[in-house]
């Protein structure tokens, strides 16, 4: 599990099959001192395993579907920067909200404007991710966790505030317009989703049941 706060920028390139090696910037020195063989990073908002600690990076598999599932398997992934940041300890600070690492899919950015206090940056979402994107929510783009400044559903288009801190300490300085990210909806609206789905299909289930009939008198 992560924060979606990140701490550090890197970048990757493929080994052999799906073995990826992360290589950390100088300023992102106290991530490799920090981690462990099997320890969880998230790269770019995807949880990969710790395979192998090299002296300014890691290596880490990546499975088919992950590379099918996300940016890591594109080619522009591969010639940019890539937000790190490695798992949460109990008892440290969630200064974000909850990331699994598990991405949801792949959206886009549209624009990208520069305010006076901040750039607002649009995205668009698949269906699948749209879903669960509301009005002053969460969601992680490239694992970083963002509040949902506005959002239009017709188009599944969602726009963000991004402040000059996180702004430049992550790879949203280097996306232009057309840039893929990873997408990850927050895990509180799926498991509501999934509550509510569940709770209604057993409220039908016992609608046309015998013993439901039965204790309210029909039988």
């Amino acid at each position: 599990m992560f924060t979606g706060l990140i701490q550090g920028l890197g970048t990757i390139k493929p080994l052999r099959g799906d073995l990826w090696q992360i290589n950390c910037l100088t300023q992102s020195e106290t991530i490799v001192q920090d981690l462990a063989y099997g320890d969880s990073v998230a790269v770019d908002g995807v949880c990969l395993t710790v395979a192998e600690i090299l002296k300014d990076g890691f290596i880490a598999t990546a499975s088919p579907e992950t590379l099918g599932r996300t940016t890591l398997g594109k080619e522009e992934t591969q010639q940019r920067y890539v937000n790190l940041e490695t798992s949460l300890r109990v008892g440290g600070k969630v200064g974000g909200h909850f990331v699994m690492g598990h991405v949801d899919g792949i959206g886009q950015l549209i624009t990208s404007v520069q305010t006076a206090t901040s750039w607002e940056m649009t995205f668009v979402a698949p269906p699948a991710i749209a879903r669960y994107i509301v009005y002053k929510g969460s969601i992680a783009v490239n694992g970083i966790s963002l509040t949902v400044a506005e959002y239009t559903s017709k188009s599944s288009q969602f726009t963000v505030a991004v402040i000059p801190l996180t702004y430049s300490e992550t790879n949203l300085s280097h996306l232009v317009p057309g840039s893929w990210v990873n997408l990850e909806g927050d895990i509180l609206g799926k498991y509501v989703e999934k509550f509510l789905t569940s709770a209604n299909n057993h409220h039908q289930q016992e609608e046309i049941t015998p013993a439901f009939l039965a204790e309210n008198g029909y039988l």
